[in-house]
């Protein structure tokens, strides 16, 4: 278990759902959260760890519409663009964050009519190319976005129903996308006329959660809905699971590769607990002892494994995040 001096807690006034950790080297510790209130008005908050009292304080808090799907900052390891955060829910936005607070940069909505709304359950953006960013939509399309331009650059047909996860491959041209269909399909940017089926679940059971491995580029893990089990695919070898991890004994919600090792994964799910898992060079069929396991007061919603800070872990649940250090 994760010693307890290595958790630093922050407890929100909502429930939280988003996160997200920054990856600017001016900006340590800082987290991105969203609220999951059942109304329109949400909330979007920045926070930051002040390492002198070890108390996470929160820098500012904005308003949002509906509650939020995913949360990101900008992927710029270098801070040398604008300092943004993203949100999808019902269209894609982009904020600036500032001294001051942040402000709209953007509203990206790809419908015809603006009196119709296709609610976006994912994005992701593009670590290549932080112009990029893809977002996935109930109305079974994924659309690849030129946010400086604020244009669609491209939108497909990507599934025969709705898109619940879409995730770009770290430094190359190629994104999945994972739907209800209980498909995996993989597009490459340089041809989008085709895709290629990786993975169908057993008996088609939708999937929900994609995470494309940080450090090798074959390898991506996969969730199906109310599921105790996560997927590890070989897109080299598509259909068959390269292993299974079953070790949660409630659904998995929420899964994250470690930024700086290709072989460890970790999950949280409704048994409010995080596994850390270690593939080995040769994975077994079925894997099912995590490494790590740590007990949370109640189920995990989502989690982080950080770019900037690899030996930690931020989880929500409830109305609280903590980080762990691993």
């Amino acid at each position: 278990m994760v010693d307890k001096k290595e958790v630093y807690e922050y407890r929100a006034k909502w429930p939280v759902y988003g996160l997200s950790w920054s990856v600017r080297p001016d900006k340590p510790y800082r987290l991105a959260l969203g609220s999951f209130i059942e109304e329109y008005t949400n909330q979007i908050q920045i926070i930051q760890l002040n390492e002198s009292t070890g108390e996470f304080e929160a820098k500012c808090t904005f308003e949002n519409s509906y509650p939020a799907t995913k949360v990101m900052f900008i992927p710029d390891q270098k801070g040398c663009c604008d300092d943004l955060v993203a949100t999808s829910g019902d269209y894609l936005k982009l904020w600036e964050i500032t001294d001051s607070g942040a402000k709209s940069r953007a509203v990206l909505n790809n419908n015809k009519s603006e009196d119709i709304c296709s609610p976006l359950t994912a994005f992701d953006w593009n670590e290549r190319d932080l112009n990029l960013v893809g977002t996935a939509s109930i109305d079974t399309t994924c659309t690849i976005w030129d946010i400086q331009a604020g244009m669609p650059k491209t939108q497909l047909i990507a599934h025969d129903s709705e898109v619940f996860d879409i995730v770009f491959a770290p430094e190359h041209e190629l994104f999945a996308s994972a739907s209800s269909d209980g498909s995996v399909r993989m597009f490459d940017l340089r041809s989008l006329e085709h895709s290629t089926i990786i993975f169908e679940s057993p008996d088609m059971v939708p999937i929900v959660r994609l995470a494309w491995n940080k450090r090798d580029p074959n390898f991506l893990a996969a969730a199906t809905i109310e599921s105790t089990a996560v997927h590890v695919l070989d897109i080299r070898n598509p259909s068959v699971p390269l292993a299974i991890l079953d070790g949660h004994s409630h659904s998995v919600n929420t899964l994250s590769w470690a930024p700086h090792s290709s072989c460890h994964l970790v999950t949280g799910a409704d048994d409010s607990q995080a596994l850390i898992w270690e593939l080995p060079p040769k994975p077994e069929p079925i894997q099912s002892d995590a490494i790590l396991a740590y007990q949370a007061p109640s189920a995990i919603n989502s989690l982080a494994w950080s770019q900037l800070h690899t030996d930690w872990i931020a989880i929500s649940f409830d109305n609280a995040i903590q980080t762990l250090r691993v």
